[in-house]
């Protein structure tokens, strides 16, 4: 039927629920109505029709829709109505014209009851608010409201919050709200929309040329969904409160979203609370935040952020002229006294700001400094005094077996002039005395040392190919939001550079292009990395051990580079001639944290440089080889 109405109804043998064919309804009717409400089979008002409605459809009526008929606001959430109790209610609200706001919330009306609703809506245009949460519409349902809001004019919000709509689904609602502007409210919150569902509502958002308000939280808006979703949001020139908490954005999310920010006018409220969001991603979303002048409202409470992300959001609104921010939640987030100045300082310029934020007493989310190994500073101490390993300890090893007792190590350690603090002295006697038997092996040095160098140019091979992948991994998404905001923008009209001084046209309706996204989209995420804002471009790579790698590169011949070392008795390597002078590497090393250390002029393996290495190996591999056939032609002779 396309209407529903009164006299259309019928009720089926099989529908009816009770044992005996002659039982009344209108006993059943009795357990929630007052006597005086009986219903009247020749009905006239609202009332009547619903009353005689409940009786063909054989359910109980609900005796607050009686008596709160002729009020603007019908709150029935939590009710019990089923799909029948829907289907009596949408009969009574056909010809209803006082009530505009319908809370239908919880009432487990399944796809069948949204049938109804939807039929009863052609007819009815005072219903202009729709509440709809909660009530298992899943797949069917979701088809039948993208059918009402093609038709419907009156509708201007709609709440489908907890509907167990798949990603699927998303796209009943983008081919309807991509020609149906007059809804202004959405809420599709607690659904299932993951990366698809993004691409269909970036879609949406793209064409959308009405939707003020958007709940799209407690979903899976991941990695790709999220990128495609902000490449909408890039030309959407209607949408001004945003809420994408519990998505699980993560800094990938946050990198596209920072890229839309730079050219979206509207957006006055974002949400992104609890999204998996670090220091890093909320540095990409700064950058964004610079070029913005519109949003006012920032949430960012529940992410993985602390102290340092802080201060580059309160940065942002100190040294940017542009930015409107007015309100930051970080309400987890504990601060420290610097970041308390900066406020502080700020607010001067800035009196509307307000900071939400956990307390005082956070620190920046930086590793503490590593200390140098205690190893190295040691061989660095020794090289610089041209001194022998053995020369140092001479004073408490008498008898010279390189075996003293820990106390005494411990203490001509710290009467030296050697830089090394407690917790490094306590290290290096843990090195070095391993089994717990109070005396120190100090040959254990030689051998430490050049473990440690060959973990040293391990860390580096780890930490260069780390930055390589990070790199291209953010050269991977930046390239897919601009491809995702090529697919919504005519290619006329497209900036993709804020700094060019022109910006999008945005008068008139962005068209997305029927392309779906996942044909272009292919991130590939690396499991053995995380994400890290500070590869986003070229320009902010760091790489502290370039100055190794030129250092090594220079000729030896070169009398800066030239220096004279005492031989070191520990060294098994041969020694060079007395005319060759040992290539220096003082200046070129640098610890995995970036503070670059000096190491002396000897010529020891800690100042070799790799190609020396190699030959020296090769060298030594030619001689066995001789050796070995030396040992054959003996064996040939005495045979």
């Amino acid at each position: 039927m396309s209407l529903l109405y009164l006299d259309s109804l019928t009720i089926k043998e099989d529908d009816s629920n009770s044992s005996t064919e002659n039982l009344s309804l209108e006993e059943d009717l009795d357990s929630d109505l007052e006597p005086d409400e009986k219903p009247n089979h020749n009905p006239s008002t609202t009332a009547e029709v619903y009353l005689e409605a409940c009786r063909l459809t054989g359910v109980v009526p609900v005796s607050y829709f009686i008596r709160h008929l002729g009020t603007s606001t019908m709150d029935l959430n939590h009710h019990g109505l089923g799909p029948l109790g829907c289907k009596a209610l949408a009969i009574a609200l056909v010809t209803d014209m006082t009530i505009s706001t319908l809370e239908l919330a919880d009432n487990h009306i399944l796809a069948e009851g949204a049938k109804h609703l939807v039929e009863m809506l052609k007819a009815n245009f005072t219903i202009n608010t729709m509440d709809l949460s909660d009530n298992h519409l899943q797949s069917v349902g979701a088809e039948c409201i993208g059918k009402l809001l093609l038709e419907n004019i009156s509708l201007k919000s709609l709440k489908l919050s907890g509907n167990k709509f798949t990603e699927d689904d998303a796209k009943f609602f983008a081919d309807a709200l991509s020609s149906n502007y007059r809804v202004k409210h959405l809420d599709l919150s607690h659904n299932a929309f993951s990366g698809r569902g993004g691409e269909h509502l970036g879609q949406m958002l793209a064409n959308n040329e009405g939707l003020e308000t958007l709940d799209l939280s407690w979903n899976h808006l991941r990695m790709k969904g999220a990128v495609a979703f902000s490449a909408g949001l890039k030309v959407n020139i209607t949408l001004k409160h945003l809420d994408l908490s519990w998505n699980g954005f993560g800094n990938e999310g946050a990198l596209a979203m920072g890229e839309a920010l730079k050219y979206n006018n509207t957006l006055v409220h974002l949400n992104l609370n609890n999204n998996r969001i670090t220091n890093e991603g909320v540095g990409t979303l700064c950058k964004g935040l610079e070029f913005n002048d519109t949003l006012r409202v920032l949430l960012l409470a529940y992410n993985s952020l602390t102290v340092e992300g802080a201060l580059a959001l309160v940065n942002v609104v100190k040294n940017s002229h542009k930015t409107a921010l007015e309100e930051i939640n970080i309400c987890n987030v504990l601060v420290n006294e610097n970041f308390v100045r900066l406020l502080e300082l700020t607010c001067q310029e800035h009196p509307s700001l307000e900071v939400q934020y956990g307390g005082v007493g956070g620190f920046i989310a930086k590793k503490p400094p590593k200390r140098l190994d205690p190893m190295k500073v040691i061989q660095d101490y020794l090289d610089q005094r041209k001194l022998r390993l053995w020369d140092f300890f001479r004073n408490i090893d008498k008898d010279g077996t390189m075996h003293v007792p820990v106390g005494d190590f411990r203490k001509a350690v710290q009467q030296s002039s050697i830089p090394l603090d407690r917790y490094q002295i306590e290290e290096l006697i843990q090195r070095l005395d391993r089994e717990r038997t109070g005396m120190v092996d100090y040959r254990g040095l030689a051998d430490t040392r050049k473990q440690m160098m060959k973990d040293h140019r391990r860390q580096l091979r780890k930490t260069e190919s780390r930055q390589k992948k990070e790199k291209q991994k953010s050269d991977r998404i930046l390239k897919t939001f601009q491809s995702a905001v090529e697919a919504v923008t005519p290619h006329e009209s497209m900036v993709m550079s804020p700094g060019a001084g022109a910006k999008e046209d945005s008068s008139g309706p962005q068209h997305f292009s029927a392309t779906p996204l996942s044909s272009w989209h292919h991130i590939v995420m690396s499991n053995s990395s995380r994400y890290s804002v500070t590869n986003l471009s070229s320009e902010h790579v760091h790489q502290p051990h370039h100055h190794l790698h030129r250092e090594q590169q220079r000729p030896t011949s070169s009398p800066a580079m030239r220096s004279y070392s005492h031989p070191n008795l520990l060294d098994d390597s041969p020694r060079s001639g007395p005319g060759k002078t040992g290539s220096s590497a003082q200046g070129t090393h640098s610890d995995p944290e970036g503070d670059v250390g000096k190491l002396s002029a000897a010529t020891d393996h800690l100042t070799r440089s790799r190609p020396a290495l190699n030959n020296q190996l090769s060298a030594g591999k030619s001689k066995t080889g001789k050796v070995k056939k030396k040992k054959k032609k003996k064996r040939v002779e005495k045979a």
